[in-house]
Formats: structure tokens, C-alpha cells, sequence
């Protein structure tokens, strides 16, 4: 498989080495958290003078032994070398049982740079206080985003480029596949994967059909408002005997493996987080073309998913924004840094070109204001909102 250079997350790996923190990559199943590990592995070896890499990927047949604490613990203890910086790097450390003793064991003795990898669904960015008792720094890694892509494939124009990117996605291991069905067939066996085996695995799930009604439906409404009450009463009404804590609990475990991002309602008004509602986006847009399939597309609501995942990508906080009842589709915040953002498929149509800018201009403050459409211009304004084409932004 062909391989690009994922600077924006090396960097990050790069910018923490010898810090005392235990460094955790997490994102969605076959984002791309392994070849991070080898890529960072290799700058290491090429850039580190004097130094000492114990690397261990439990996906080898090489490394069953150490699939319990205690011989990992000593295996790791006689690979190291006094005299040099001494690095641990671990994939899919899950796989081993009670994984989180002998990365204590090892980080308390404050002689190991340590590095881990490991299946979402157990290795949760809210479990990683109560696992470990050293202190953590999580590297999130997303699917391949428009920039990666248009890296990876190199299209001549961007714009072509990104309306493949709208049909193909970020899950670079589909891109081996030729055939359109082969793509999603792939795309979704990883999301089953990701159900089945590490969510039922972690959390003991009995019924794995309501787990898989309830994932459907989330995808189905992507950028809509949901809520576990909301969920439960549609799945009653068509006979499904359920209720909205199982829904919840569902709704947080598919949230917990990285599979969906749940977005908050923020009152730009009130300036304060609303509780009802929430909206939620996945992690990659092509998961619901492939469990859900491509007809009847309702682009708004891609781009709209390909916008979240975005912003999350670069760091943001991110939540929909709701003013005298009128919806802004982001509220992005960054330090002292605040972004509006309106997201539409086609604002050619005057009406539609209205309803999407009057929520921002009835936005008082001085933050940026940004409507990102397909519109295959450059960037213009409009009573000082930005027009930015969506493949554009996306590049900058």
C-alpha cells in the first residue's frame, strides 16, 4: 500500500519526545494509528543519536508470549540499555492482559520514552486517568482528510478531487480496491468489526441487533438533532421494544470507539451549553454509504460531516450554534479564537443563499463569519461573511 508522510500527527509525536507523559494514539479502527507508530519508529532510528527502541506489535505471531503483564513487564526490562534514551512503542497494546500494570510498572521507573497503541473501543480517551497512573497525552488520529487524499492520489484539480474524496472517503485501506462494491465492502466489514467485536467485547453486549438498529439510525441522521429519547420513541413506533437508557448507553459506547463525535448545542446569546439535543457526526462519511448505501444522498448533510470531522481535526471545539431559535451549523472555538461556520451543498439558488447567511448576520460580534459551499470560486465576501469554497478551506 502506498504511504504518505501524516506530518500534522508525527509532528505532534515528535514535539513530546522525552517528556515524562505516557503517549497514546486513538481514533477509529484502521485509521492509520499502526503506520503512525512505525513512521514515528523510523524518525526515531534516523534522527536520535544513542538511542534504544524496544518495539512490540502484538498483531505478530512473534510477541504471543507477552500477551500477559508479567512477561511483558520483563521482556521490556531485559531489552533495555543503560546509557541510552530508551524508547517503548506497543501496538494494539489491548491485547494484552492487565496491558495498563506493566505500563505503570515501567513508567514509574522514569527510565522509558513510552509510546501505545491500541483498539478503541478499550482504549478510551475517558478511561485513560483511571488506567494509567502517570500522566497521559493522547494523539488523536483521524481517517485521511481531503488534504491527505488529494496527497495520496494527486489530482491534477482540486475540485475533481474532492468530488471523488465525497464518495471515497478517508479510510485509506478501501483505496486498494478498484471496484466501487469492494470499496464499501471493506469500509464496511471495518465498521461490523468495530460493533461486533471490540464494542459487545468491551461492554458485553447481548443484543447486538439493537446496537446495530441504533447505529443505522444514528448514521441515517448525521448533522440532525438526536437524542436517546428521541431514538427510542421512533425505533417503538415501528414495534422495536426498547428504552431510551439502553439507547443511551449505545449511543455513548459507538461515541467511545471513535465511531461517531457527539457535537453540542451552544446558545450564542445566552453563551451557554444547551443539554437537549446534540448532534452527532461519524468519524469517516463513507461508513454510512457502505452500511446504508448511495442512493437518495443528501450531500448538505456529507459535507456538513466532512466540516465537523474537520475542525476536529484541527483542534477545535466544536458545537452547533443556536440563536433566537435560528441553527448555525458550527461554533468553532480555539483558545481565544471563535469561528461561525454555515455549510451548504449549493448556494447558487437565491433563497437558499438567504437562508444560510442570515443566521450569521444576525450574529453581533466580531468573530469571523464563514459559509462553505461548493461554489468552484475563489473566495469573495458578503456583508463580511467569507464565501469559501468547501475543497478550498479544506486545502488551507
Amino acid at each position: 500500500m502506498k504511504l504518505i508522510e501524516r506530518k500534522r500527527y508525527l509532528d505532534k509525536m515528535i514535539s513530546v519526545i522525552g517528556t515524562p507523559d505516557i503517549k497514546v494514539i486513538t481514533g477509529v479502527r484502521r485509521c492509520g494509528k499502526s503506520k503512525l507508530l512505525e513512521a514515528f519508529k523510523e524518525y526515531i532510528e534516523s534522527e536520535t543519536e544513542n538511542c534504544n527502541i524496544i518495539h512490540i506489535n502484538f498483531n505478530l505471531p512473534e510477541f504471543e508470549q507477552l500477551l500477559e503483564y508479567h512477561p511483558l513487564y520483563d521482556y521490556i526490562s531485559s531489552k533495555y540499555v543503560k546509557g541510552k534514551t530508551n524508547f517503548v512503542l506497543i501496538d494494539e497494546v489491548q491485547m494484552c492482559a492487565g496491558f495498563e500494570k506493566a505500563i505503570n510498572g515501567l513508567h514509574a521507573e522514569e527510565k522509558y520514552d513510552i509510546y501505545i497503541t491500541g483498539s478503541n473501543a478499550f482504549l478510551l480517551s475517558s478511561d485513560l486517568a483511571t488506567l494509567f497512573t502517570g500522566r497521559t497525552f493522547e494523539i488523536k488520529i483521524y481517517p485521511f482528510s481531503f488534504s491527505e487524499y488529494m496527497q495520496y492520489f494527486m489530482y491534477a484539480d482540486r475540485y475533481t478531487g474532492f468530488d471523488r474524496y465525497m464518495i471515497e472517503g478517508g479510510m485509506a485501506g478501501s483505496y486498494l480496491y478498484r471496484d466501487p462494491e469492494a470499496k464499501y465492502d471493506y469500509i464496511s466489514d471495518v465498521f461490523n468489526t468495530l460493533i461486533i467485536r471490540d464494542i459487545r467485547q468491551k461492554y458485553k453486549i447481548r443484543n447486538i441487533q439493537l446496537m446495530e438498529t441504533v447505529a443505522d439510525f444514528m448514521m441515517d441522521n448525521i448533522a440532525n438533532l438526536s437524542s436517546a429519547r428521541s431514538i427510542t420513541n421512533t425505533l417503538s413506533s415501528v414495534k422495536e421494544k426498547v428504552n431510551h437508557v439502553t439507547v443511551s448507553s449505545y449511543m455513548q459506547y459507538l461515541c467511545n470507539a471513535f465511531a461517531f463525535y457527539k457535537i453540542r448545542r451552544y446558545d450564542i446569546r445566552g453563551k451557554k451549553y444547551l443539554s437537549t439535543n446534540d448532534k452527532y457526526y461519524l468519524s469517516d462519511h463513507t461508513f454510512r454509504y457502505a452500511k446504508l448505501g448511495t442512493k437518495n444522498l443528501d450531500y448538505g448533510r456529507i459535507l456538513e460531516n466532512i466540516v465537523a470531522i474537520e475542525l476536529l481535526r484541527r483542534g477545535y471545539e466544536v458545537y452547533a450554534g443556536v440563536l433566537y431559535k435560528k441553527e448555525i451549523d458550527f461554533v468553532a472555538i480555539k483558545r481565544n479564537e471563535k469561528i461561525y461556520i454555515q455549510v451548504s451543498d449549493n448556494i447558487s439558488d437565491e433563497k437558499t443563499f438567504e437562508r444560510e447567511v442570515t443566521p450569521l448576520l444576525a450574529i453581533k460580534d466580531a468573530y469571523p463569519k464563514v459559509l462553505l459551499a461548493r461554489t468552484r470560486h475563489d473566495e469573495y465576501q458578503y456583508e463580511g461573511i467569507k464565501i469559501i469554497d468547501i475543497a478550498d478551506w479544506l486545502l488551507t
